[in-house]
């Protein structure tokens, strides 16, 4: 709801299962973005380095050479917390990445993957700058990129399809054609840019199993020809232009990312560092910049520590002050970043560990700006990748943090509060795993705390420079937001110790003429509430509310009053629900806040959005209440949010996105009383849907707009259904409306718009769930949307609903889905072997086959064939694939649970029945799936609760059939013994229920 001031992107990572029923080892990798902070203009000004600050070495005792100093890069384990928090593009620093979305065209291989036979080819002889294409000369190619790259579509049509088709038809010859045209200098800079951009895009893709296609394309080619490649991309890093030069050392990378880990192009280190003692700056450069991009690359695993000391070392030297080029110390800065996850035996030694810490730490005082910036970004990443050797460093780091938040340039100053940032989300989650225990297995320095009295003055000054149109930009990022930001997690970090620091602070500069002093206390106050005891907040929010309330109105500055109702939204989500001994709301005050909170939800936009989310809040709190105080105005309240809904400026500010947001929590948290108003309002909406499908003549944006409002409206008949279809006395009032809603919802499908058919098919789950076995006479109209979004590769989401609600429809229909059965089954294991579809759907595409057999019974026997072996293919590989990173291991443990739940639904299926002795050739591949993950240890709880449950599935359907098997399973003993003694309560349960149906078949 109500959009919080910190702003987090979380990116999924795509990867597939499988290919031809086999399940294929590549849909683990994961791929990592990293980027820079933005620079800025450059700022010349000396500044001197604290004399006190390290006495170091002057060589690290690993490296070859005593000079300058290096930057450690990054890998994949290193969390760079800027990237995901800033959501402004400006905070971010991007390389120029020739993997520009805005490229007009893409190329897709026809052949099958891993199987790429280099076609013949037409020159064979290749020469940097000669004749190399099926066109005819390298002027032609050039032409053609030109042409790519044209205002008139035609002419970009024929280019493009020119060279795809030269692809095709001569991959060789066409890769040579492009290094040759990115190493020409007498080319054309906007012709060897793209070249270079189509040349990284045919070696590397986000999806995974088009990348690992792309992988084995490059890799079957001839020696030869990619040698002549590598060659010519070599020697386009000493080209005087820098766009070339950059484009050819992520090209570089890519290929160093597909050889290193395959042994080979072993000599490129080596090669690039040659490089370092060029005289030409150019030259030191870009190959810093490709160190850089190598290092981001591959795995530290890949290159061996005399490499690694040797990178360090040239990159610690192209970050001496002494270097006269600033492009160079710029670059060398970066790929010190870069290199960082490769420094952990440097980081190890304390000598080593000095020097770079020195490094960097000079580097944040360097007079050009954007060497200080990518210095910060520096410690931010060393914040993250090595908080436990920070220690002897955190004070003289404070000083350079706190200098360059008090007086250097916004994106340097950014990035000094995202070090702080870093450092609380390190404790943060170092204190949720391991709680305040002493000898816990990571140890928590509390460097927060220590810094507590010195860090938030420095916040709270930064709230102060707030900029004027801030809240109407919903990307905006800046000092205000970021200290805000940082505060909130520094509160989360400490707790109670937050509030009498901050709260001076606030009583100073709430009362203020000045708005910007009242708009920084206010968002204080709202950044201190997530974390401390509700006895610390409550006294204090009991004291503040009314003047808040009186600000939300009266306030004459649209800054203050959209702080303040977030504000309000916050205490409303922290300190107000069921679950609380003491809410700051009660009966009494309970009319006043809302009768405030409909009166702004007049006010402009970006107010009116915060308000709607205070609102949302102070509906949720009443969640698990016998009753709420809101039920007597909840009419009031419902039209007041349809008004906003109807703004002529609804459409700014998600304005419109957060009025029906906020209408379904009132309508989910409402109480049975209330169920006469929800049924008069299901027509309403109707209503509201139904218009949009008139047939009028709309522009691509009209269209858009409509597309985003049936989404809407359709998530609100969504939990209207749901609502009303929970018990058998309010589902009477809407089964008058049913066969008008499922009109409505096959024509919303009509419109085949992604996001649209992603809210009518929710709503039509949760429609079948609530209308039961009747469901079944709108199968005939629905059946082919359903199968269309079973087939829904591209826009996976869909796909992934879709699935729900076939088990949605399991659950409705029973065995009356039967006849649709063999459609569903044939789509969703082609969905299971295929390797486009996003690896995200297929967990709960195991679990819907559980579905099915549990709903047609015994009628599953025909599937068995086809759905066992599959399942036992990915419990084979899901059960011994090691985790390498979070992401990794939870997607392993969706995938089991997703299998275990199959397994489950089919045992249940044929429970006593004569056919359940079919199972029996498939028992003990299930007991070794459990026996494998139990011997792995790392089950989440979902995992552990859905297999011992799968165990007495066992006992419970086969009897005594699977005595001898389990008694021969550890996981019947062992995991069972666990799982009884498991301190989560829904684990024992279901253990304790397994326990008994063993008992019944093994002497335990």
């Amino acid at each position: 709801m109500g959009e919080s001031k910190q702003q987090v992107h979380n990116d999924r990572l795509e990867g597939h299962i499988g290919q031809n029923n086999k399940f294929i080892m590549l849909f683990w990798q994961i791929t990592k973005n990293s980027c820079f902070a933005s620079s800025g203009e450059r700022r010349q000004r000396a500044h001197k380095f604290p004399p006190s600050l390290f006495q170091c070495p002057p060589r690290f005792l690993g490296f070859p050479q005593p000079a300058a100093t290096t930057r450690p890069t990054r890998s994949a384990a290193i969390h760079f917390r800027s990237v995901s928090r800033s959501p402004g593009a400006d905070l971010l620093l991007p390389r120029k990445d020739v993997s520009d979305p805005k490229t007009p065209f893409a190329f897709s291989v026809s052949s099958k993957f891993g199987v790429l036979p280099s076609p013949p080819l037409e020159v064979t002889k290749f020469n940097l700058f000669e004749r190399t294409s099926a066109f005819g000369g390298s002027m032609e190619v050039t032409q053609i990129l030109l042409n790519a790259q044209a205002v008139d579509a035609t002419v970009r049509k024929h280019a493009e399809e020119s060279l795809k088709q030269f692809q095709e038809q001569n991959l060789p010859a066409f890769l040579l054609s492009l290094s040759n045209e990115l190493a020409n200098n007498e080319k054309p800079v906007d012709s060897r840019k793209l070249a270079g951009l189509i040349l990284k895009n045919a070696l590397d893709a986000k999806e995974q199993l088009r990348k690992a296609e792309l992988v084995q394309r490059w890799l079957s080619l001839d020696v030869t020809i990619k040698s002549q490649v590598k060659s010519c991309l070599l020697h386009t890093l000493s080209s005087p232009v820098p766009d070339a030069r950059s484009t050819a050392s992520q090209v570089i990378a890519k290929i160093a990312g597909i050889e290193l880990p395959q042994k080979q192009w072993t000599e490129l280190i080596a090669s690039l560092l040659s490089n370092i003692h060029q005289l030409q700056s150019h030259v030191k450069q870009a190959t810093l910049e490709t160190l850089g991009y190598i290092c981001e690359e591959v795995s530290p695993q890949v290159v061996d520590q005399d490499q690694v000391n040797k990178i360090l070392t040239a990159v610690v030297q192209g970050m001496n002050a002494s270097e006269g080029s600033t492009d160079v110390r710029v670059a060398a800065t970066r790929a010190l970043y870069n290199a960082l996850g490769f420094a952990q035996t440097n980081f190890s030694n304390d000598m080593e560990r000095d020097y770079i810490m020195r490094v960097v730490c000079e580097a944040t005082l360097s007079p050009v700006e954007k060497i200080r910036q990518a210095a910060f970004e520096c410690l931010v990443a060393i914040s993250s990748t090595y908080y436990d050797k920070l220690a002897s460093y955190m004070q003289d780091i404070f000083n350079i943090t706190a200098k360059a938040v008090r007086e250097d340039e916004e994106p340097v100053a950014l990035q000094a509060i995202e070090f702080w940032s870093s450092i609380c989300d390190e404790e943060i989650d170092i204190l949720d795993e391991y709680g305040y225990s002493a000898d816990s297995e990571v140890p928590c320095y509390y460097f927060i705390k220590q810094a507590l009295p010195a860090l938030v003055p420095m916040l709270l000054e930064t709230l102060l420079k707030q900029e004027e149109d801030q809240d109407q930009d919903e990307g905006a990022w800046n000092l205000a937001m970021a200290g805000g930001t940082c505060l909130g997690l520094v509160t989360r970090t400490v707790g109670d110790d937050i509030v009498p620091l901050v709260m001076p602070f606030i009583q100073e500069n709430i009362t203020k003429p000045d708005w910007r002093q009242r708009e920084a206390a206010t968002y204080a106050f709202g950044s201190i509430l997530e974390g401390p005891s509700s006895d610390k907040l409550i006294p204090v929010v009991d004291t503040a509310l009314n003047f808040m309330l009186t600000a939300l109105t009266e306030d004459p500055n649209n800054h203050v009053k959209d702080t303040t109702a977030w504000t309000l939204g916050r205490i409303f989500e922290f300190l107000h629900g069921s679950m609380l001994e003491v809410s700051v709301i009660t009966h009494v005050n309970c009319q006043q806040i809302l009768t405030v909170l409909l009166q702004s939800m007049k006010d402009v936009p970006n107010v009116a959005e915060k308000a709607c989310g205070a609102l949302y809040f102070l509906a949720q709190g009443y969640e698990d209440s016998s009753g709420s105080p809101l039920s007597p105005f909840f009419q009031e309240i419902i039209q007041s949010l349809l008004n906003v809904t109807h703004r002529d400026d609804a459409g700014e500010s998600r304005l419109r996105t957060a009025a029906y947001e906020t209408l379904n929590e009132v309508v989910r948290t409402s109480t049975d009383e209330i169920a006469p108003i929800v049924t008069q309002l299901l027509p309403v909406i109707m209503m509201e849907l139904h218009k949009t499908l008139e047939g009028q003549k709309l522009s691509s944006d009209e269209r858009e707009k409509q597309n985003e409002l049936q989404g809407l409206l359709c998530g609100c008949l969504q939990v209207i259904i749901q609502k009303l279809g929970a018990s058998e006395t309010t589902k009477y009032g809407f089964m008058q409306y049913v066969d008008q809603i499922m009109e409505l919802f096959l024509r919303v499908f009509a419109c085949r718009n992604a996001t649209v058919h992603e809210e009518a098919m929710l709503a039509i789950g949760a429609l079948a769930y609530a209308v039961g076995g009747n469901f079944i006479k709108y199968m005939q109209g629905f059946y082919p949307y359903l199968e269309m979004g079973l087939q829904n590769f591209q826009e996976y989401q869909v796909c992934a609903i879709t699935v729900g609600v076939v088990g949605d429809l399991c659950r409705a229909l029973e065995d009356k889905i039967l006849p649709i059965c063999d459609g569903i089954m044939t789509q969703l294991l082609k969905n299971l072997s295929s390797s486009q579809l996003h690896r995200s759907v297929k967990p709960p595409i195991f679990s819907c086959l559980g579905d099915i057999a549990l709903a047609i019974g015994e009628n599953f026997e025909k599937y068995l064939i086809y759905a066992m072996p599959m399942l036992q293919s990915a419990a084979e590989l899901s059960s011994h694939t090691v985790a390498t990173d979070d992401e990794m291991l939870e997607y392993a443990n969706q995938l089991r649970n997703g299998i275990l739940e199959a397994y489950s639904g089919i045992l249940q299926g044929f429970k006593n029945c004569p056919k359940s002795q079919l199972l029996m050739p498939y028992a003990p591949h299930i007991l070794q799936f459990i026996d494998a993950l139990y011997n792995e240890k790392d089950m989440d709880d979902v995992v552990m609760k859905t297999a011992v449950g799968v165990l007495g599935d066992l006992a419970d359907t086969l009897g005594s059939h699977a005595s001898t098997l389990m008694n021969q399973s550890v996981a019947s003993k062992e995991f069972l013994e666990e799982c009884l003694s498991s301190d989560d309560p829904s684990i024992k349960e279901s253990a304790e229920w397994a326990k008994m149906a063993i008992s019944r078949v093994v002497s335990l």
